[in-house]
């Protein structure tokens, strides 16, 4: 019993926090290019500049309102500190990085491969050969000890000059250029790469539409328009996977978390059914092949009509994601009851504070039974394989004199969660594919643009400025992950 014999265990990254190299080799700018560090109590911004020379920044914050100017464009500004601009310098440290994940046993690694460093502009008639050769190296080091590399192919990086060009992903012109990028990819890493996602937390459109689509104007028509246009556009990489190479695999990839009520009232329970269909609509239409009528109806309420065309919903229906991945950190808190003493007293970072629940220092709870919840969820909504590519703590960990890094709360959380999966997979039945934590090696934190906040295996050292040797140590969270993966999840002492 328990997980499966070929179970992937692996880890997480993204090009955008880890990669670095922003501007080497050919690579153009993308989305998060333009978008500064921050940290807890300090959102992240991005950067603008108009014709006439006027700068300025606008704050980016998950879930809160975001625009720039309409007569300004983003822009790289002196006077700012872009952390992906150097990430954790896997650029120049792959064959090192690979090389300590093959020593944790490592069966899988997810990374991301960065659109503007195969298409500069996104638009280019011909991909830039120097990054199509950087990612096969790495896949070559990733099979050279027998890890299968799972690849995202939009991790939050839209090619800056397509924002700047039509405004991200609500312009239906994108559609046939992430195709191109996607039939080059698959073609020249056939044979190489297996498991693909397309769009990461594709549900980011609604709670972060210009990390998640490159929206600068995020209107409700152009959220909804560019979630349409990201549908087509992964249907049609799974056509074009099916095409080129049956072997390969294209999951959709979901940011979930378990909501609970915060009161037995009836309309907090409405309140969760809402937020709900928000998150599933995305699955709804990637794994079911047809929009929701909670979401139809949603839109004919608010006067929202798509561009569309007949064979979008055909493609839709035909080429639905062949499993279903998604990332799952902690649960959440919601209620109508805003004005009650102890609600408005205990607001976190999701809603309500769970008072049965730890936080961390950034106001994440430590749900020890979350991805139970999320997997039964998911699985007895759509019966596809799951995967759980995210999930994992930040903290600000100290490097000890010695070179040593004493992370035992995130084997404590890390512990939790692997139970919870295994209570999933072995009570419930659950079908689950694999496990790549967040994150094998440190990167900068996307929700607050800092090292500080690290939720790696492997500590980097590098501070929220970028300075640092970039020299990889080992925390204790890797020798205990090292048995975990040896004893395919028995082992969780």
């Amino acid at each position: 019993m328990g997980f499966k014999k070929d179970f992937l265990w692996g880890g997480a990254t993204a090009a955008n926090q880890y990669e670095g190299g922003y501007d080497q080799d050919g690579k153009g700018l993308n989305a998060i290019d333009v978008l500064t560090n921050g940290a807890v109590d300090r959102p992240r911004l991005v950067t603008w500049k108009k014709e006439d020379g006027t700068t300025g920044n606008s704050p980016f914050v998950w879930g809160g309102d975001f625009n720039i100017p309409a007569d300004a464009t983003p822009a790289i500004l002196s006077d700012y500190h872009y952390p992906s601009h150097h990430g954790t310098d896997f650029y120049h440290h792959y064959k090192e990085d690979i090389g300590l994940m093959a020593e944790m046993g490592f069966k899988v690694f997810r990374l991301s491969i960065s659109w503007s460093r195969i298409f500069p502009n996104g638009d280019e008639e011909e991909p830039n050969e120097t990054g199509l050769n950087f990612y096969k190296q790495i896949f070559e080091e990733c099979h050279k000890y027998h890890i299968e590399p799972m690849v995202t192919l939009s991790h939050y990086d839209t090619p800056l000059a397509l924002i700047k060009r039509y405004g991200g992903w609500s312009d239906r012109k994108l559609i046939n250029l992430f195709e191109k990028y996607v039939v080059t990819v698959f073609k020249y890493y056939k044979g190489q790469v297996k498991y693909w996602t397309t769009f990461n937390e594709i549900n980011a459109m609604t709670l972060a539409p210009y990390m998640g689509g490159g929206l600068t104007d995020p209107t409700p028509q152009n959220r909804a328009q560019g979630a349409h246009n990201q549908f087509v556009a992964s249907s049609l990489a799974v056509k074009a996977a099916h095409r080129i190479d049956p072997e390969m695999k294209v999951g959709q990839m979901l940011a979930y978390s378990p909501i609970y009520p915060y009161t037995c009232d009836p309309a907090d329970q409405v309140e969760i059914m809402k937020a709900q269909q928000e998150t599933l609509f995305y699955s709804d239409v990637q794994v079911g092949g047809r929009y929701p009528e909670y979401r139809l109806k949603k839109y004919e309420r608010e006067g929202i009509k798509l561009d569309d065309r007949p064979q979008d919903y055909e493609l839709l229906a035909e080429y639905p994601a062949d499993f279903l991945s998604f990332s799952c950190y902690s649960s959440s808190v919601l209620t109508t009851h805003a004005n009650d003493d102890h609600a408005a007293g205990n607001l976190g970072v999701a809603g309500v504070t769970n008072p049965y629940l730890e936080t961390n220092a950034w106001g994440w709870a430590t749900d020890p039974d979350c991805l139970r919840l999320a997997l039964n969820i998911l699985w007895d909504r759509y019966h596809k394989p799951l995967w759980v590519v995210e999930n994992g703590l930040g903290w600000a960990d100290k490097l000890e004199d010695d070179h040593k890094i004493h992370d035992d709360y995130r084997i404590k959380y890390l512990r939790a969660a692997i139970s919870s999966m295994s209570d999933a997979v072995e009570i419930d039945g659950v079908d689950l594919m694999g496990y790549t934590m967040w994150s094998a090696i440190d990167l900068v934190s996307n929700g607050t643009g800092e090292m500080k906040k690290r939720y790696g295996l492997v500590y980097v050292d590098c501070n929220d400025l970028g300075n640092g040797t970039m020299k990889r140590y080992k925390k204790d969270s890797f020798s205990w992950y090292q048995r975990v993966i040896a004893s395919n999840g028995a082992d969780l002492k």
